[in-house]
């Protein structure tokens, strides 16, 4: 196990060097280039400017989806959502990345917007998915109505952490102690989906409040995705963004992946972070004691 374990982390040290160079992310003006449209009433909307909102509909007969035309093996996502407005309840919109190979060891990331009844708030719930192993659910409430306009929703995922933020701002932040035997996606590669669902078995308020489908169709918008990673290439090597296009700058995120990046930048991180949760979170599986009357999972209590 031990030689395992240094094995891995020499791996994970290697793709880190190999990354040094990751750049911004690509600019999203049309993100049509980079999705690829599933099934369902999905479409593009196009302004007179050239850029592109997505629209996902869901109503009796059937949900839509997109997903990502590249997978990564690392990465930073960002894309501007507007939710449902009025009553929601019973609809799930969510954005995850996911890996496709194997479901019994998949690893995953998910950000999921329960719906509402009207004059109630949306809930955030996140988990977190590694070598199979699930059940990392932490809830919150946004601190602004995400159905009014759009706001930034991102995930980055490196050799160090898993960081999901809203607005720039870090809500949840997942480390990696795989060497302390907590399970943390490091070797599968992830594409990101977009999806909206009926879920009323479960969604709002445990499943008590159904959808109403009188106001349906119930329709989600996305824009200005933004992916930065590295991607599998047919050699079995990794195609990393060296010269993406766009502006804007991701470069302190992967950073901290070989031990680098500004002190001050993290510990304004960790004070937002630490203020998010004090505020806004409603849920976390690391407190839920009925839930592990035995003891919590072992990465609840390291640093």
């Amino acid at each position: 196990m031990a030689l395992a374990t240094e094995g891995l982390l020499a791996s994970l040290s290697a793709l880190a060097l190999m990354i040094a160079a990751w750049a911004s992310p690509v600019a999203g003006g049309r993100p049509a280039d980079q999705l690829q449209i599933l099934w369902g009433q999905t479409q593009v909307l196009n302004d007179g400017n050239g850029d592109q909102t997505i629209e996902l509909m869901l109503d009796h007969a059937m949900g839509s989806a997109f997903k990502s035309k590249t997978s990564y093996l690392f990465a930073r996502i960002d894309v501007d959502i507007k939710l449902i407005p009025r009553n929601s309840a019973g609809t799930v919109t969510t954005i995850y990345m996911i890996s496709e190979k194997d479901w019994k060891t998949h690893d995953e990331i998910d950000l999921e917007f329960l719906g509402n009844a009207t004059g109630q708030p949306y809930t955030l719930h996140t988990n977190i998915f590694a070598n199979g192993e699930g059940g990392r659910e932490v809830q919150y409430r946004l601190w602004f109505d995400p159905t009014q306009d759009f706001h930034t929703y991102s995930i980055v995922w490196n050799t160090d952490e898993i960081l999901i933020l809203v607005d720039g701002v870090p809500i949840r932040q997942f480390k990696n102690h795989w060497d302390a035997g907590v399970p943390f996606p490091v070797y599968q590669p992830m594409r990101l989906f977009g999806c909206l669902w009926n879920a009323d078995d479960w969604a709002t308020q445990g499943g008590r409040v159904k959808t109403d489908w009188s106001q349906a169709p119930f329709i989600a918008y996305f824009r200005n995705y933004t992916a930065s990673g590295c991607a599998p290439t047919a050699g079995g090597s990794w195609a990393c963004d060296q010269n993406p296009s766009g502006s804007g700058s991701s470069s302190g995120w992967m950073d901290r992946a070989r031990g680098g990046g500004r002190l001050d930048d993290d510990v304004k991180q960790q004070q937002q972070l630490r203020e998010v949760q004090g505020k806004y979170m409603i849920y976390n599986y690391c407190t839920d004691e009925k839930r592990f009357p035995n003891g919590f999972p072992k990465e609840c209590g390291l640093a």
